[in-house]
Order: C-alpha cells, then structure tokens, then sequence
C-alpha cells in the first residue's frame, strides 16, 4: 500500500502557512518549533517535492506548496465532515457549529439564537466569530468555519444558501431635524453630506444604497462609521441621517436618543438574512433545521405581512 502522508503533518504545513512563522505555528498545533518542522520536513520527504524554500533567517512557500496548503484544507475539511457525520449520526442538532456572523447581524441576533439553542437543542453548542462577509467566505471556504449568517445578496458561489427572513430599512434622524422636512422626504431636498453610511467593507452599506436609490453621491457624507452604533451617535448629534435595519431598532440600538426612525421614500427597502454552507457538508439536516428556527421563531416579525 502506498504510504501516504499523515493529516498531523498537514495541519503542520496549513498552520505554518496560515501564521507565516515557525513560532506562532507551533504555538497554534500545541507542539514544539521543532516538532512542527521536522513534521513538515517529513511530508515533503514523504511527497518528494520542496514545500518551503528556507534560509537561516526567512522562507516563502514553492508554487507546489501552496497547492498541496489548499488541497490540505480540503482534505482536513473533508475529514472534520466525516467525523461529524458519524457523531451526528441519528442525531444531527448535536455537537458543535463554528458560527460566522457580519457585524451588522451579530448583536441583534446572536444572543437570542444562542438562547434559542440553549433551550431546544441543548446538546448543540455554538462558537462564534464575528467578521465581514468577504473573510467570513473565506473562512467558510477554507473549512475554519461551518455556516455562516450574513446579508444576501452576495456572491455564493461554491456554496448552499437558505433565505431565513426579511430585514427592512428604517430611515433615522434625529426628532428636531425630521420636522424640518416634508413627509415623505425627498432626498434632493436634503442637503449635501447629510447622509451617513457605513465603511465599504460592510455590505449594509451596499444594501442601504441600492435599496433606497441614493443615486446622488454629494448627499453622503464622506465620514465612514465602523458600526451601527457609532452612525447612531453621529446623527443624535444632529448632523444628519442614516438607515439602520429593523432587527437592530427592535432590539434597542435607539434606547436613550431622541431619533425616531420612519420609512425611507419610495418602495420599502429591506436586506434577506440567509445562512450558508458548503456543499459538501454532511450536515445539510442540522444547518436547515437551525435555519427554519431562525426563520420560525426569531425573524418572524422580519417576513412580509
């Protein structure tokens, strides 16, 4: 039989590569700087092929090393499916699920879906990471996590997605400023940079612009908030407005100002909540009945009346 290499040795060589320094890898697999390099060195004896290019001082990674890292990933993602499976088997709202969730879902919803598992799947536990959805698909590509709740529409492809709910838009302004205005407001009535959105990076912003049609660039305001919270405080400071989703608004983000939010002009705008997976999960029956709770019993007032 064909020898062939060991997942320790591999996970070695994913950990190195994902650090980029022999400290921090050994660190990370819980081994000595020795054992992760004389693991290494074994897997490219093993393969016949060199994996890193090393001096006394630095190493870069070949072209076949970086192939063999993400065929790697796969294998051990393969192998984490396989070990889920069978521990699952017969019983799939069990055992651990390793969350990605955007920072504008995750602490409107998060706390109240790990309430939710605590009290009807309690043999399911959840181990969280919250980040944007550009890393958090490379997350879920590279198997570090298993499902993730973001925005859609996003690109997905190589992935399963489910539609969980429904989040409207809600336009946000300080009291005093909204009674200088019409209603429904005009955007072109408003003046220039009054508008605050978020960093690009956070697709909300993306949403917000397209779902509101806010064609005229010199109505937002180039200052770029980090979080939902910080465009809450700069428009209780009256300078200006913002849109904000209702799963934020009905979990208290305005508790303690004087804005009041109202419906932006035109169709009412919204973002689709949805959890994603990688098809080649064997936990498809665990993701979905998690998804149907969701959608049941935690965005219901979210779904079209």
């Amino acid at each position: 039989m064909k020898k062939l290499p060991s997942l320790k040795n591999l996970y070695y060589l994913i950990n190195l590569h994902q650090e980029q320094n022999f400290n921090r890898a050994a660190k990370m697999c819980f081994v000595s700087q020795s054992t992760l390099s004389s693991g290494i060195q074994n897997l490219e004896e093993l393969l016949g092929y060199q994996l890193i290019e090393r001096d006394h001082k630095s190493f870069m990674f070949t072209a076949i090393g970086e192939e063999v890292v993400e065929r790697a990933r796969n294998i051990l993602t393969h192998v984490d499916d396989l070990v889920e499976l069978v521990k699952n088997q017969g019983e799939p709202m069990t055992g651990g699920i390793r969350l990605g969730c955007i920072p504008t879902i995750a602490p409107f919803l998060l706390s109240r879906l790990i309430k939710l598992c605590q009290q009807d799947y309690p043999k399911l536990s959840l181990l969280l990471k919250e980040d944007t959805t550009e890393r958090l698909l490379d997350a879920l590509a590279k198997g570090e996590l298993d499902l993730l709740i973001i925005a859609l529409p996003v690109d997905t492809s190589g992935f399963h997605s489910m539609k969980v709910g429904i989040d409207p838009f809600k336009m946000v302004m300080h009291k005093e400023v909204s009674e200088k205005y019409v209603q429904p407001i005009d955007y072109q009535k408003m003046p220039d940079e009054s508008i605050f959105l978020l960093q690009a990076e956070h697709c909300i912003t993306g949403h917000a612009i397209t779902a509101c049609q806010l064609g005229d660039s010199a109505k937002i305001n180039p200052f770029a908030a980090t979080s939902l919270h910080t465009l809450v405080q700069m428009v209780n400071s009256k300078l200006g407005t913002t849109f904000l989703p209702q799963m934020a608004i009905d979990t208290g983000i305005l508790t303690d100002t004087d804005l009041v939010a109202m419906d932006p002009p035109g169709e009412a705008p919204y973002r689709d909540i949805g959890l994603v997976w990688r098809q080649t999960t064997s936990r498809i029956s665990t993701f979905r009945t998690l998804g149907l709770a969701i959608q049941q019993k935690l965005l219901a007032q979210s779904l079209p009346k």
